[in-house]
């Protein structure tokens, strides 16, 4: 039978009781396997796996608390629901302890039954689908997917890969666009965290009380905004991992708090009394000389040495110039998929820098590092029409770096056709608007000031041009590769 909703065994001495349930349950769409006692029914399960156990708890062969008991021996994640006619407290008391998930009692109302059931098993398959996404995104940010072979790079990753299974904090140092968050996101996918949260959060973005209220928490009328309870990010993260992005940033009272959570790893939400207790391992990043604002007064000095206890310092693009060709095909196939323009086959992009704008690239001093190439890869994407992509697809700041000062032509559209006039306007305005965000940074305020134009006008035209800019801004802001 077709699995369908979800796949129930139900193991029940009566026959009567099996065939009720198996026709109640395939009525509703779940495929559904009976068994009239215990054995029987824990070899069902060793042959497969169930999104639902129904369990009797008075079978013929041994009680049904046992069954209970054996099937969480063998597997702590299946729901197991027990139903039985002696619905007695200390019955409920006893199978919950056991690790039952839920408890009928015989005569059943059929509608709750099918609410439990599909709730139990929609949370079930929810589950599993989490841990595969878990896996998935640890996969993604293994060691091995970092792209890098070149001499610094690789005396990062040896050391990083020292570094994650232990809980030792963590303090990346590097320039802006050198992928901290992304190393960040490979240390705590390479530790024993990894099932648990990793909730990341940069300390420059927020005005001291928000960030205050986005790390700790705060009660309902804490301040005049907070109109209910809210989770801080340290308890949202509890045994898991915070990455505090621009550390360098926070004020010295929020240091102090700080401080109190590495040490004590307890904390008190902002209007609260009561502490709660965390273990949070933090990863912190900066793109400053945090050991010259200690000098200066400017950040705590017991605090440097509590995020200072391993220090990983990440090389700029400039320094490992070797990576910059596999970063190059990297981002190209990213951006080829994303736009599903220039594939072979096999899904890899076939795009290519001509000659003379590859040595550019390799020449060039990338301040804005692996962030800045990425952007450049992708402007190039969007902007070729041939799979060879010539100088003049490049940005202004690596012509002029080179010494080229090129006068820009209309862009000659790759276009069927049956293009109409306004599907030609249309995308050469998309694509003036996107040269211009990025130019400013994704700021849309400062691209509407540039073109002279209301903010509202050019945000009206970024809809209707299904310009991602959130997306973009992002990217740019977190510095992955």
């Amino acid at each position: 039978m077709p699995e369908g909703k979800g796949k129930v065994l139900v193991i029940d001495d009566e026959a009567e009781i099996r065939e009720s349930l198996q026709t109640l349950l395939e009525l509703e769409g779940y495929a559904v396997e009976t068994a009239p006692d215990g054995g029987r029914g824990l070899t069902a399960l060793e042959s497969k796996a169930y999104d639902l156990v129904l369990l009797d708890l008075m079978l013929p062969d041994r009680p049904g608390l046992d069954v209970l008991e054996e099937i969480r021996r063998r597997d702590v994640e299946t729901p197991v629901a027990v139903i039985t006619a002696y619905g007695t407290l200390d019955n409920a008391v006893a199978a919950i302890k056991k690790g039952a998930t839920d408890f009928f009692t015989k005569p059943w109302n059929n509608d709750k039954l099918l609410l439990e059931v599909e709730r139990t098993i929609s949370r079930r398959q929810l589950e599993r689908e989490n841990i595969h996404l878990k896996r998935a995104l640890k996969q993604r940010y293994n060691f091995s997917n970092i792209v890098g072979k070149s001499e610094p790079m690789t005396k990062v990753l040896e050391l990083v890969a020292q570094v994650a299974p232990s809980r030792s904090t963590v303090l990346l140092h590097g320039e802006s666009g050198t992928g901290k968050e992304l190393m960040a996101r490979a240390i705590h996918a390479s530790s024993a965290r990894a099932e648990r949260a990793f909730v990341a959060i940069n300390s420059g973005s927020l005005p001291t009380d928000l960030l205050e209220s986005t790390l700790f928490g705060h009660l309902k009328g804490a301040f005049t905004s907070a109109i209910q309870n809210k989770k801080g990010y340290f308890e949202v993260a509890d045994h898991g991992t915070i990455f505090l992005d621009e550390i360098s940033t926070i004020s010295l009272e929020t240091q102090a708090k700080l401080l109190r959570v590495i040490q004590e790893k307890e904390f008190v939400p902002l209007g609260g009394l009561e502490t709660i207790r965390v273990d949070v391992r933090i990863v912190a990043a900066t793109n400053v000389d945090l050991r010259k604002l200690v000098d200066e007064g400017r950040f705590r000095e017991d605090l440097y040495y509590r995020l200072n206890v391993i220090q990983i310092d990440l090389p700029p693009l400039r320094e490992r110039r070797e990576d910059i060709l596999p970063l190059v095909e990297h981002f190209f196939t990213k951006y080829c998929r994303e736009n599903e323009k220039f594939l072979d086959l096999e899904g890899n992009s076939r795009l290519r820098f001509a000659p003379d704008a590859m040595r550019m690239l390799l020449d060039y001093e990338w301040p804005g590092n692996v962030r800045e190439l990425e952007n450049v890869v992708e402007r190039a994407v969007v902007l070729a029409t041939d799979v060879v992509v010539a100088v003049e697809l490049l940005p202004d700041t690596i012509l002029t770096a080179s010494g080229i000062n090129i006068r820009r032509k209309l862009p000659v559209f790759d276009r069927p056709p049956e293009a109409s006039l306004f599907d030609i306007l249309e995308e050469f305005e998309r694509r003036v608007i996107l040269e211009q965000l990025e130019k400013y940074n994704w700021s849309q305020t400062e691209t509407a000031e540039s073109f002279r134009i209301p903010l509202s006008t050019l945000n009206q035209k970024i809809k209707r041009l299904n310009i991602d800019v959130k997306r973009r801004r992002e990217l740019t802001a977190s510095g992955k590769q």
